[in-house]
Parts: structure tokens; C-alpha cells; sequence
């Protein structure tokens, strides 16, 4: 269940990550390099987009003298309409979405925490891939930059949900092949796994 931690921070829950870069920072395109990930958010999550609306609004107040008092509708805000800013991209449809970043590599965990230490499980690629379902903290603030005003979406930590489709046109072996068992006949491994495969 999403929820808001204080006036600026939500997590969210059961959003879908899209664009991951939580592993190793990416620089995009004339920027430094940071953590980021764009989260979908489906339009039909009312409670999660009035969360979401209720933290921009509370940043909108705390960063008050970085706005120089424009109006709410002058100010770029992190939450993007899917159907217009990603109408060629059938994940993004029905959906809002926020693209958030961070200098800080966030801890990635699992839904569950290891039986015997009661502590957090640390995943990796293999587990948490674009596709996939995440509950997320982030943090809104405001900021004037180069002229640009409005207000930033900081990456928090993200904990794994669920398994989803995975996006784009990577595929396993596994999902690509049909593996037949090995004979058991005279063929020595050397045979079937030559030196040079080793």
C-alpha cells in the first residue's frame, strides 16, 4: 500500500520499473552520471497518484523561494501523462509515469528478508530487470537550475514485488532453445565439451 512517509517522501508499491539504471550510474546525454529508473504508475492506482500529487504539492512548499513564485501551472512537475509522453510505447499506456535519479546507488532488496538474519536480501540484474514490479521511496524537491524550475524526483531504495514481462528484445537461451538430455553412451566429456568451449 503506497503511503507518504513525511510532506516531500512517498513510497510507492506495485509500480512497474522501466529504464533501470540502479546497478552502475549512466550519464545521459551532456550530464553526470546517476542511478535512475522510470517508474510506471497505472492510472487506475488512484490512491497512489493522490500520494504522489499531495508530496509534489508538499515540496512545492518547502522549496518556495527556489520556485520565485511562480504558479503551480509554470512549474514542471516529475509526473508525466504515458499516453502522450510515451504514446509509442504500449507499456506506458494507461499510465503515468515519474523519472527519478539519484548520486546514491540504491539498495536493492527482496519482498522477504533472509529467515535467519531477519536482514534484508540483496538482489542483483538477474532478479530485478525492466518489466519487473517494485515498490520504490522517493523523495520530491524543488529546483532552480539554468533557468529551469520546478521539481526533481529523487531516487530512493527499491524492493522487488513482483516478476512482470520483461521489456525489450533481450531473451534467455533457455526461453530461446529446447535442450535435450545428454546420452549416457561412450562419449567422454572431452568429446562434448571440447578444450576450447571450456
Amino acid at each position: 500500500m503506497s503511503k507518504l512517509l513525511n510532506e516531500t517522501k512517498v513510497l510507492l508499491t506495485n509500480v512497474r520499473l522501466s529504464y533501470p539504471h540502479i546497478f552502475e550510474p549512466y550519464a545521459f546525454e551532456g550530464q553526470s552520471e546517476k542511478y535512475s529508473a522510470s517508474l510506471i504508475i497505472s492510472k487506475d492506482d488512484k490512491e497512489s497518484l493522490a500520494i504522489i500529487k499531495e508530496a509534489i504539492s508538499g515540496a512545492m512548499e518547502v522549496g518556495e523561494s527556489k520556485l520565485k513564485g511562480k504558479s503551480k501551472k509554470a512549474i514542471r512537475i516529475p509526473l508525466r501523462d504515458g499516453d502522450t509522453d510515451r504514446a509509442e510505447d504500449p507499456a506506458y499506456e494507461n499510465s503515468f509515469f515519474i523519472n527519478a535519479n539519484s548520486t546514491r546507488a540504491p539498495q536493492v532488496v527482496a519482498l522477504y528478508a533472509d529467515p535467519k538474519t531477519k536482514k534484508p536480501v540483496f538482489l542483483d540484474e538477474e532478479d530485478v530487470y525492466p518489466g519487473c514490479y517494485v515498490n520504490v521511496t522517493i523523495n520530491f524537491f524543488a529546483y532552480n537550475t539554468s533557468g529551469n524550475v520546478g521539481i526533481g524526483a529523487g531516487l530512493g531504495n527499491i524492493q522487488k514485488y513482483d516478476d512482470g514481462e520483461r521489456f525489450g528484445s533481450a531473451t534467455s537461451a533457455e526461453s530461446d532453445f529446447e535442450f535435450d538430455d545428454l546420452p549416457e553412451s561412450s562419449i567422454d566429456d572431452d568429446d562434448v565439451f571440447p578444450d576450447f568451449l571450456s
